[in-house]
């Protein structure tokens, strides 16, 4: 049996070693903490699951869903745009409905990279969109995040014959993994460097309902003429604990959304219309129950991070997502610092390196263990942190 080229080109999963010393941890007995995964640990709202089951009880919910979503949850997508944003949609042309926002994210190069082609995706960044686009058959080339620069896109570091070849730019504010988030100005500089080069935007916006201290992040298609030039990905999965679920939407450039529609109608057959009811409950019904969920991660972050610098680790107070990207401790490297925390304290974090070469020095920590575990997970950190150091890589 021979595999197809496009698969030699996904790179080995880079956390499978420290998943095997887990899982065989927790064989001997162990007690892992794993706050490696953004897997919220809070449940769906209730008027959200009341929805799923009223219409799981319909007979007209059994058959074929509409490829591109039923009309009810695209015109729920549509007016929660403009609640939220300000951004007016057209559900019918600029509306589209995802299995998950993962699905569609992994099918745009499909849609927009021919073999050859270059994608800019962020460094670090979720690893979908560089492995979509080797997929592809693809470049994908990385577009560095700094610290320095507030994990901004330094849009100056891409060679002018790069851009010229590139098609699609893959974005996300609030930013997985850094934590970092981004304002209406760099979108506009963005949406410029998209114009002069032709290249499409997809903006992931799955965090943007997930800040703290009042703050609002805003949307990619709030900066001036990003709706030419651009799609933005939305999911269900993070704002209503709903991962499971598989529930996600794209909204944007009429065009780009519908080359995505024909390329989904030939590949599946849509999300299960009782979840796409379920969906329309979440985006119109109250919001009272994100807000109680954003409050339980912005009180763990803040004792988080209380521990961490206690323990002397330079960590940030992000204002979005419910991650940490904290810096590791001098002598080691991203991998080297999850496996020790792993092997000595039983607590798994995903190492930055996962996310590009720029997230190596870094690991991501997710606020989304439940509240005593995640506590004692803060705890075990801070107590290795601070017993007599062990040579890294013993």
């Amino acid at each position: 049996m021979e595999l197809a080229r496009r698969m030699r080109s996904i790179p080995p999963y880079l956390f499978a070693d420290l998943d095997r010393k887990r899982a065989a941890l927790r064989a001997r007995g162990g007690d892992v903490i794993n706050i490696a995964i953004g897997d919220p640990d809070l449940p769906t709202p209730p008027h959200v699951i009341e929805a799923l089951v009223r219409a799981a009880r319909n007979p007209a919910t059994h058959v074929y869903p509409p490829y591109e979503g039923t009309a009810e949850f695209r015109q729920a997508v549509a007016g929660w745009y403009e609640r939220r944003f300000g951004v007016t949609l057209d559900p019918d042309r600029e509306v589209l409905a995802l299995i998950g926002s993962k699905e569609g994210l992994a099918h745009i190069p499909w849609a927009f990279i021919d073999p050859g082609d270059v994608a800019l995706v962020s460094d670090p960044g979720y690893p979908v969109y560089a492995v979509a686009t080797s997929m592809a058959e693809g470049r994908p080339y990385p577009v560095p995040l700094e610290r320095e620069r507030g994990w901004l896109p330094d849009l100056a570091a891409v060679p002018e014959a790069v851009a010229r070849r590139a098609k699609v730019f893959f974005v996300n504010y609030p930013n997985n993994p850094t934590a970092a988030t981004a304002e209406i100005s760099t979108f506009d500089q963005i949406v410029d460097f998209a114009r002069r080069h032709e290249i499409l935007v997809v903006h992931d916006n799955t965090y943007s309902e997930i800040a703290y201290d009042g703050y609002r992040p805003p949307s990619f298609l709030q900066a001036r003429g990003a709706m030419e030039v651009g799609l933005e990905f939305h999911s269900l999965s993070k704002t209503y604990c709903m991962t499971g679920w598989r529930m996600g939407f794209v909204v944007g450039n009429a065009e780009a959304v519908q080359a995505l529609a024909t390329l989904k109608t030939n590949i599946d057959s849509g999300q299960w219309t009782a979840i796409q009811a379920a969906g329309v409950a979440a985006l119109t019904g109250s919001q009272e129950s994100v807000r109680e969920r954003v409050a339980v991660w912005e009180r763990r972050r803040e004792a988080a991070v209380a521990e961490l610098r206690a323990a002397g680790l330079d960590a940030p107070l992000p204002r979005a997502t419910f991650y940490l990207w904290v810096p590791v401790p001098r002598g080691y490297d991203s991998v080297g610092f999850a496996t020790d925390l792993l092997e000595s304290a039983g607590v798994a974090v995903a190492p930055g390196i996962g996310y590009g070469r720029q997230g190596d020095g870094y690991i991501r920590i997710s606020l989304t263990a439940p509240e005593e575990r995640f506590r004692e997970a803060m705890r075990r950190i801070r107590g290795r942190l601070e017993a007599p150091a062990v040579p890294p890589g013993r």
